[in-house]
């Protein structure tokens, strides 16, 4: 018995990468899978192939578990709810969606075209409330339902050339937040994940000095998609029923917990601020706890659990 034993589950993006070892993963623990991937190149707009998906499904099915694939995008509302019917008549139901399907565009902001920015913001934006959208209702009527949505540090930390990117995922971070809220009496789970792997969408990112190839270079060996990937099964799973509003990383056998924003500071001034007064008081109590503009450096692993 798995700890998805029983389960049906959506996997979108499950063609390559870390979508590819959720789906098999998910299997391996018992799920019913309908593997999602448009088969397209990491930047989008292409035409795309049914071949990814299916190849999985076949892996799936040939390992003795039960997959189908689906070759649709998750930027059409329409398509999506045709992978959830697909699930349903193939299955029987579904109970959960793991969506890392994603593609980049990168360029500095003074530089972004209004393609580059609506194609990103299409498939992670949009395409997360379509998967959210068409499955939601179902999940709340049968109160049995959990998203894997994924974030970034692009967007949780920032980072250079990404802002179509980093913008997108801080507004998934966002709407899993409101749907665990919304769906909390119903049973229905939502969190989001920040992964760290090597994977062809790290591989694109240009390497931007010596300690940067560095880093890729130990990335290539020892942080992979599976590592991830089985982290987002385990949280859809029926164990992890407790957990919902959170947002997550998971990088080579670290998992972490981020923060989320919370006020840290407040000044008052019973009389009322002035322009004045709120550059010549408000700004100086306030500044001590600014974050910097740069991003913050990798923090050390922690010690081991256990």
């Amino acid at each position: 018995m798995g700890a998805l034993s029983g389960k049906v589950v959506l996997v979108t993006g499950g063609g390559n990468g870390i979508g590819r070892d959720c789906a098999l993963i998910a299997a391996q623990e018992g799920a019913k899978v309908v593997v999602n991937d448009l088969g397209g190149g990491l930047k989008g707009g292409d035409e795309g192939s049914t071949g990814p998906a299916e190849a999985v499904a076949q892996e799936i099915r040939a390992a003795g578990g039960e997959a189908v694939s689906n070759s649709e995008s998750v930027t059409s509302l329409k398509a999506v709810q045709g992978m959830v019917e697909q699930a349903r008549d193939t299955f029987g139901g579904l109970h959960a969606v793991i969506n890392p399907a994603g593609i980049l565009r990168d360029a500095m902001f003074h530089k972004m075209t209004e393609q580059e920015w609506d194609l990103v913001i299409d498939v992670h934006m949009r395409g997360s409330f379509n998967v959210a959208r068409a499955t939601i209702e179902l999940f709340r009527e049968q109160q049995d339902g959990a998203y894997m949505f994924f974030t970034s540090t692009s967007g949780l930390l920032g980072n250079i050339g990404q802002a179509n990117y980093g913008a997108a995922k801080m507004g998934i971070a966002g709407l899993s937040r409101i749907i665990a809220m919304e769906g909390e009496r119903f049973n229905v789970r939502s969190n989001c994940l920040a992964p760290v792997a090597w994977t062809r969408m790290t591989q694109s990112v240009p390497i931007r000095n010596e300690e940067h190839a560095k880093r890729r270079e130990i990335m290539a060996k020892t942080i992979r998609a599976d590592q991830p990937a089985r982290f987002s099964v385990a949280m859809v799973a029926p164990a992890a029923a407790s957990v919902s509003g959170q947002i997550f990383g998971a990088s080579g056998e670290n998992i972490i917990l981020y923060s989320q924003p919370r006020p840290i500071e407040t000044v008052t001034k019973e009389e009322g601020w002035t322009v004045e007064t709120i550059l010549s008081e408000a700004v100086p109590k306030m500044a001590p706890k600014f974050f910097p503009v740069s991003r913050p450096a990798p923090a050390p692993a922690p010690a081991q659990a256990g």
